[in-house]
C-alpha cells in the first residue's frame, strides 16, 4: 500500500486490489508487461477478480475501451502511493473519467 502508483495502467508490474469496505488488499502479479495487448490482458486479469474502480496515472485507448466493456470506471492523473489514492478517491477528491461511464458502441472479441 506504500508503493507508488505506476503511471502507466498496462506496464505496472503488479495491481493492488483494495476492498474498502473490509480494509484488505491483494497484490496481483501483471503476468506480461512486455509484449503487444497488455493493457487487455491487464483488463481481464482485474475484471476476473471483480474490481469495480481503476485508478491510474494514464490508461491508453485500448485499455480504456476493454475497461469500459467489462463495466470497471476508470480514475486517471493519479500519483503518490496506492494507500493516499484510494484515501483521496474514497474522501471523493477523485472522479472517474467522462470515457470510463459509458461502454464503447462496439467492441471487438480480439
Amino acid at each position: 500500500m506504500d508503493a507508488d502508483v505506476e503511471p502507466r495502467f498496462g506496464r505496472s508490474p503488479c495491481f493492488i486490489l483494495v476492498d474498502p469496505e473490509e480494509g484488505t488488499f491483494e497484490a496481483l502479479e501483471n503476468p506480461d508487461t512486455r509484449r503487444g495487448g497488455a493493457n487487455v490482458q491487464a483488463t481481464e486479469l482485474i475484471a476476473a477478480k471483480g474490481a469495480k474502480v481503476l485508478l491510474t496515472g494514464q490508461c491508453g485507448p485500448k485499455a480504456s475501451d476493454a475497461l469500459a466493456a467489462a463495466g470497471i470506471e476508470v480514475v486517471t492523473g493519479c500519483s503518490g502511493t496506492v494507500r493516499d489514492v484510494v484515501e483521496q478517491f474514497q474522501a471523493g477528491q477523485l472522479q472517474p473519467d467522462d470515457e470510463s461511464q459509458t461502454p464503447p458502441e462496439s467492441a471487438s472479441d480480439g
